[in-house]
């Protein structure tokens, strides 16, 4: 236990992972007071998936150049800075709501605030994790931050959900003193300014698009990052919980807590099962497998009229996405130089907020023009066949054994014992 514990001596990642604890309970909380109250205020599946392309616009529009500041400034500095942002965000939402105002459009306003908010915390805080502990805790840092993470996703929707009975004012108010209280963690911890090499401190234009050429030179990552884009993008069914818990499942807010928290349950099952048994061998069997899975467990989701075979499908799909999440991360942070991390990280948040938020307007779209449950079940199907098709497209990937970096090690103790057999 002592070993596999060895990265909670790691004083700045202690600190990180509290704050980060802290705030995503205080996000799904916000996510569900949200969702609830839009689709209380229109009854429109439309405006769900609005919610999500509000907070997506400004996402995919700021977060080449907030890369380029992950690169140049001190990356715990700018996270701090993107929690105070989300709870000014919060708090205006608790402004709206006690106000007794019932424009929609305002609460899309504030939504384009977290947008911008998550478009300089995710490279910044993707790319911070490598610098936080030494390299040999590295892989467990990051089975234990997803963990941690999910157990946050876990319990943020639950207690969303219950706070909630109390009137969506509650859930502001508790929000935005979990916000407050992560800026007060992150403050506390010190990254260092990232190694300028090349074109890292340059403030041309060109140096903002560099993690998007390296990205594009490697096909490992290329397909890692891609895969997941296309994915979930057809295979999310978030946005669509609201409506499923209401006019599916005939639950209430407590149930869509529940439904919330069910996929992070299986994500937080699978990644503690890595901090134990990390993947070594069969990579790519590993992140193919898993978002399989996914999709099939969304068609799953869709086709069920039962809370708890709901609850299990939702679970099985945050399993599968844990393991190529794990797969994904470590590729990207292994293979990436530390002066173009946050770039590349940027391009990787690109590909993840897609997915999500994107994915969130697309399941509206499809949901308006198929019917709810068509919706989901259309994409899970889709989602398998993404997966099928990436298997062919890029074979590199799909038939990996061991991750690049240990394959190199792997190698160069080969080679040393072969020559002191030599000598």
């Amino acid at each position: 236990m002592r070993e596999r514990l060895e990265v909670l001596r790691e004083r700045d990642f202690v600190f990180f992972l509290s704050a980060k604890l802290l705030v995503t309970l205080a996000a799904e909380m916000v996510n569900v007071a949200v969702g609830m109250q839009v689709y209380e205020l229109t009854g429109d599946l439309l405006a769900l998936g609005l919610v999500g392309l509000a907070q997506f616009a400004p996402f995919v529009l700021l977060i080449l150049p907030a890369g380029q500041v992950a690169d140049r400034k001190e990356r715990s500095r700018i996270i701090a800075f993107c929690y105070v942002l989300q709870a000014t965000a919060s708090a205006a939402l608790l402004a709206i709501t006690l106000s007794g105002m019932h424009e929609v459009l305002l609460v899309y306003a504030v939504l384009v605030l977290l947008g911008c908010a998550r478009a300089f915390m995710m490279p910044a805080s993707q790319a911070v994790l490598i610098n936080l502990v030494s390299a040999p805790r590295f892989a467990q840092a990051v089975a234990l931050h997803s963990s941690s993470f999910h157990v946050a996703v876990i319990v943020g929707p639950m207690l969303g959900g219950l706070v909630y009975l109390g009137g969506p004012e509650a859930v502001y108010i508790t929000s935005t003193t979990l916000f407050a209280s992560a800026v007060v963690l992150m403050s506390r911890v010190r990254s260092g300014v990232p190694q300028a090499s090349g074109d890292a401190g340059s403030g041309d234009a060109g140096a903002v698009f560099e993690g998007l050429r390296f990205v594009f030179s490697r096909p490992i990552i290329l397909g890692a990052v891609s895969l997941d884009l296309f994915a979930v993008l057809f295979g999310g069914m978030i946005g669509l919980l609201p409506a499923m818990a209401t006019d599916v499942l005939h639950t209430d807010a407590t149930g869509l807590g529940i439904l919330r928290s069910a996929m992070a349950v299986g994500s937080a099952l699978a990644a503690a099962a890595l901090v134990w048994h990390p993947i070594r061998r069969h990579v790519g069997y590993w992140m193919f497998g898993g978002v399989g899975l996914f999709g099939a467990a969304t068609v799953l989701f869709g086709l069920s009229t039962s809370l708890w075979l709901s609850v299990f499908a939702l679970a099985l799909a945050g399993a599968g996405d844990m393991v190529s999440v794990y797969v994904r991360h470590i590729l990207v942070q292994h293979e990436t130089p530390d002066a173009i991390r946050g770039r590349v990280s940027a391009v990787n948040s690109v590909f993840i907020g897609a997915s999500n938020q994107l994915g969130d307007f697309e399941s509206g779209v499809a949901a308006r023009l198929l019917g709810l449950v068509p919706a989901v079940v259309f994409g899970g199907a889709a989602t398998l066949a993404v997966t099928g098709a990436w298997i062919r497209f890029f074979p590199v990937l799909a038939h990996m054994d061991l991750f690049p970096h240990l394959r190199t090690a792997t190698s160069a103790a080969g080679e040393a014992e072969q020559s002191t057999h030599g000598s």
